[in-house]
């Protein structure tokens, strides 16, 4: 504890979703002001899991776009680890869930967690079958991780006035392009969100955790923690991920 510390005391357990590098270690220094407390019912591992990804679903899913029942949304990388947790809590929120995934393994994931369509992308036009899912009316948001490879298709699944949540870029970044498309396309918009930005102030920060704890524990969601590697197998952990064979969560053991 750093003198002037008065929010936590020596013992309690704490967590963070984003600040500087320095998580690969088995202690480290952190900001007060950055961590919140982890309540009772979360475990160590689940908090370990879920705060990056967990607090990305709740600001992409109740401030970013907010779901409310009846809408119908697409989760590109839906067997990932915010795909799962963001599929979860959507359908907690009475939306219609379509996601894109690699292979039949990850849709019938997708699909215990709360994925109503999971589309095999590697076989199937995923805009293609947004139009047949939602009869041609398309969606009023689309939350997109992946970039280059699925941003223009992810325009055309977006109705007029519809929004496209560009929060990643795991295949590489979007190229330039002609904003007048937006227009052609039905007065479309586009946002490009962090989690720093949208947990800047302590209070939303408080907020957004708050949120992630209390649909966790009510068992609204659950954080699904597929792989675990020992600390020193960190390298490896990065290898299987660039590979595409993660699902989920992975948790680093010291």
């Amino acid at each position: 504890m750093g003198e002037g510390v008065t929010r936590f005391k020596r013992g309690d357990r704490v967590a963070y979703s984003s600040g500087p590098v320095g998580a690969y270690a088995e202690v480290r220094n952190l900001a007060a002001d950055r961590a919140v407390a982890i309540p009772d019912g979360v475990s160590d591992a689940e908090a370990a899991a879920m705060m990056l990804q967990g607090m990305t679903a709740e600001y992409l899913l109740r401030r970013t776009y907010k779901v409310k029942p009846g809408d119908t949304i697409l989760i590109h990388a839906a067997a990932g680890g915010v795909g799962l947790i963001a599929c979860q809590w959507a359908k907690h929120l009475g939306a219609t869930v379509i996601g894109t995934v690699g292979s039949d393994d990850k849709a019938e994931l997708a699909r215990a967690h709360g994925c109503d369509y999971p589309i095999v992308y590697t076989r199937e036009d995923f805009q293609a079958r947004v139009l047949e899912i939602t009869h041609g009316a398309k969606l009023p948001v689309v939350y997109d991780s992946v970039g280059k490879d699925t941003f223009a298709k992810s325009l055309d699944c977006l109705a007029p006035l519809g929004l496209m949540v560009l929060f990643g870029q795991a295949s590489g970044p979007v190229p330039p392009f002609d904003l007048g498309q937006l227009a052609a396309k039905g007065s479309l918009f586009i946002t490009r969100p962090t989690l720093f930005s949208y947990t800047a102030g302590r209070a939303d920060l408080e907020a957004s955790a708050g949120a992630l704890f209390e649909v966790v524990k009510a068992g609204v969601v659950k954080i699904p923690v597929k792989q675990t590697y020992a600390l020193r197998e960190a390298a490896q952990a990065h290898r299987d991920l660039e590979a595409r064979r993660t699902t989920g969560s992975t948790v680093l053991l010291p």
